[in-house]
């Protein structure tokens, strides 16, 4: 046979865990046609000698919603070998929508994912209402693939209106919801994406159309996914909820279908936390229910300032002042009748919701000033400098944020810094790596390189699992779990997507501002080191760091579409 592309002579990782092998991967027509040592013609070669071929990485939780309309790439992921990424995460999603709430279903996607609203705005050229198409719009020219989940919240908004952030849906309504996830299904959405988390805001201060909806209305909706028998639900910030009432387990059990949710870590403020959770997970997975948290590979470190924070949001007496313009934020952080309620809150964790806790203020650096004469400030923590100015730590912050006009640029790390409680979160088969949230937060942390991440720092340098694991754990299990079953594997008749790197280099090159966003923003722009190619659909989209100028990627949909498009 003459093939399209044979990639010779490397280590041949598969994505099952399987040992590896050296040996050659031939691809024809977008798919894989053998593997093993391989003696016929090629379009194409490529030989891999000293590195790894192995299947493309599926990254499952990004918000590149609106980017991969003005940006089929979704840089920066493919750089890191990643050949899919699942968005419509955190109930966000661009579609359904009405022509009237485009700038609402923005600003929800600005606000909480951090993401400049001008650059959605003049990125964002809106051709759809619906669901399908939606997928449709995204089909036409893509350089990666993307799997989408419908969004909880755009949903709600969309047969509700302004009242799905204000009410309980009523009987037609929540019957009106089902059918759009009927639709969106059946036009090949990977599943739905709910949102428990307390402090997700608007930016007028209330509360996401998801996070209010009762959890009648999850199960409802959930069991369309098991009445089509396909799809995956997926949902942000979690965990509190599982571990109180189990309602991610429920979701399970009524829909039949697979659950993820955020997320397991490991806290300095609830140093045990993370291992009664696990042995929860592995209690109910035991029990033959399918419920998986995602763990992050990364410790964490957001970057932000006191404009758009949103470490604040889940307290109550600083929501409604961070969802605020500037100046009214500036206002009431000189307020000294007030600093008592917030020092109450994020000091003392006097008043917080269930499952809040106080913020770690040595763990808060500063990363940036604005102004010259606090250039000593660098590298330090808020209480390292209260202790020095002799103030109290919330005093010290609040004056150098007001002294900045909110322009101070803080980092954060609070979680996931423990290697041995990382290494058991990490190797543990209950759990479910991921949450690189790339396409999110661009301006303050890039994590598009969780994959090149991971297998560098957890699997080659630490040494936590054999690579073969390691790659089993960003392919196959990935692609298991979203029910993606041409993919995630090198075997013959899979979808050819696959990334050649060099295990001894590969890692995520240091971040670097990029002003290249639509309307001229900046972002924070993370490349890779060690990653050769990247192959989408058997062709090379990435090589040796450069885009070839090929667009491969296409919209990938569940099994209920592919088999009905098949029979039709």
């Amino acid at each position: 046979m003459a093939y399209d592309l044979v990639i010779r002579n490397g280590r041949v990782v598969d994505g099952t865990g399987m040992p590896s092998f050296h040996g050659d991967v031939a691809i024809k027509d977008g798919v894989i046609v053998e593997t093993g040592r391989l003696a016929g013609p090629a379009s194409r070669t490529i030989d891999a000698r000293g590195q790894v071929i192995a299947p493309g990485f599926i990254d499952n939780h990004c918000h590149f919603d609106a980017q991969a309309i003005w940006d089929p790439l979704c840089t920066f992921s493919c750089y890191h070998g990643v050949t899919t990424n699942i968005s419509g995460n955190c109930s966000l999603a661009l579609a359904p929508t009405r022509s009237g709430d485009h700038e609402v279903l923005l600003q929800m996607l600005a606000r909480i994912e951090a993401i400049p609203v001008e650059t959605l705005r003049e990125g964002t050229a809106w051709s759809w209402e619906t669901i399908p198409e939606y997928l449709d719009a995204l089909d036409r020219r893509l350089g990666m693939n993307i799997g989408m989940l419908i969004g909880h919240s755009a949903v709600r908004r969309y047969v509700m209106g302004g009242d799905s952030q204000e009410r309980d849906a009523t009987g037609d309504e929540l019957e009106s919801m089902k059918d759009t996830v009927r639709d969106g299904m059946a036009a090949g959405a990977l599943g739905i994406s709910f949102n428990r988390n307390p402090g997700h805001f608007d930016v007028h201060g209330k509360l996401l159309p998801a996070c209010i909806a009762p959890a009648e209305e999850l199960l409802e909706l959930a069991a369309v996914l098991g009445e089509m028998g396909t799809g995956i639900i997926a949902s942000g910030a979690s965990a509190p909820s599982e571990l109180q009432s189990g309602l991610m387990s429920r979701l399970a059990q009524t829909s039949g279908r697979p659950v993820h949710y955020l997320q397991i870590a490991q806290r300095p403020q609830a140093p045990g936390q993370w291992k009664e959770h696990l042995a929860f997970v592995e209690d109910r997975i035991k029990q033959g229910i399918r419920v998986y948290p995602t763990v992050t590979p990364l410790s964490v470190t957001r970057r932000w300032t006191m404009k758009n924070s949103q470490v604040f949001d889940r307290l109550p007496a600083w929501a409604p002042i961070m969802t605020g313009s500037d100046q009214d934020k500036v206002a009431a952080f000189q307020d000294a009748d007030l600093r008592p309620r917030l020092r109450a809150e994020a000091v003392d964790g006097v008043g917080l919701p269930l499952g809040g806790s106080p913020l770690l203020w040595d763990r808060i650096q500063v990363a940036e000033v604005a102004r010259e004469p606090n250039r000593g400030l660098l590298g330090k923590s808020v209480a390292q400098i209260a202790r020095e100015q002799d103030k109290d730590v919330l005093d010290a912050f609040l004056d150098l944020v007001v002294g900045e006009d909110l322009e101070t640029t803080f980092k954060t790390s609070q979680q996931n810094d423990d290697e041995a409680a990382m290494t058991v979160l990490l190797t543990s088969p209950y759990t479910v790596i991921g949450m690189s949230d790339a396409g999110a937060h661009v301006a303050f942390g890039a994590q598009y390189g969780l994959s090149t991440y991971f297998l560098g720092h957890w699997v080659r340098d630490m040494g936590i699992m054999s690579l073969e694991a390691g790659v089993r754990k960003l392919t196959f299990d990935q692609a298991s779990l979203f029910g993606i079953h041409d993919r995630g594997m090198l075997r013959p008749g899979l979808a050819a997507d696959l990334v050649v790197f060099d295990p001894d280099t590969i890692a995520p090159e240091e971040p670097e501002s990029a002003w290249d966003l639509p309307g001229g923003s900046m972002r924070v722009k993370e490349l890779a080191r060690g990653i050769d190619y990247t192959i989408v659909n058997g062709q090379v989209l990435i090589e040796q760091g450069e885009h070839t100028g090929a667009y491969p990627g296409r919209v990938i949909r569940n099994s209920l579409h592919r088999t009905n498009g098949a029979t039709a």
